[in-house]
């Protein structure tokens, strides 16, 4: 079975590299990025990934902003974009599925081993 290729967007760099570790353990191709800006980069160079998991609140330009980008500037990609983040207000989740999330996982409600059944579940279930 070919990896799923996830890129990690998170400003804070803990917590980004506990969750890469947590998905790599889990078999996934894991990239990161400290931000929005690098994750478009990123992106640019290698559009192929199955998903990308984005924080919300980050310098330069919020989680919703980054998934408005990828689908204008990446119309073809196919990665499923989820958030995880500590903003758990109604109005922050749909919002990001308003402009195209295909999950909202709470940070404060879900331990990185339940991230990466969630991250699994939500693009298993769309192959």
């Amino acid at each position: 079975m070919k990896k799923q290729k996830l890129l990690l967007v998170d400003d804070d760099a803990f917590l980004r590299d506990m969750y890469a570790i947590k998905f790599s353990e889990a078999k996934f191709d894991v990239h990161v990025a400290e931000s929005a800006h690098q994750a478009l980069t990123t992106i640019n160079q290698s559009p192929d990934f199955t998903v990308i998991l984005l924080d919300m609140v980050m310098p330069g330009m919020t989680g919703t902003e980054l998934i408005e980008e990828i689908k204008t500037s990446f119309p073809d990609m196919k990665a499923e974009c989820i958030v995880l983040s500590n903003q758990g207000e109604e109005s922050d989740i749909n919002k990001a599925k308003s402009v195209g999330a295909a999950g909202y996982i709470i940070k404060a409600e879900a331990i990185p081993s339940d991230v990466v059944k969630q991250v699994s579940k939500i693009i298993g279930l769309k192959k």
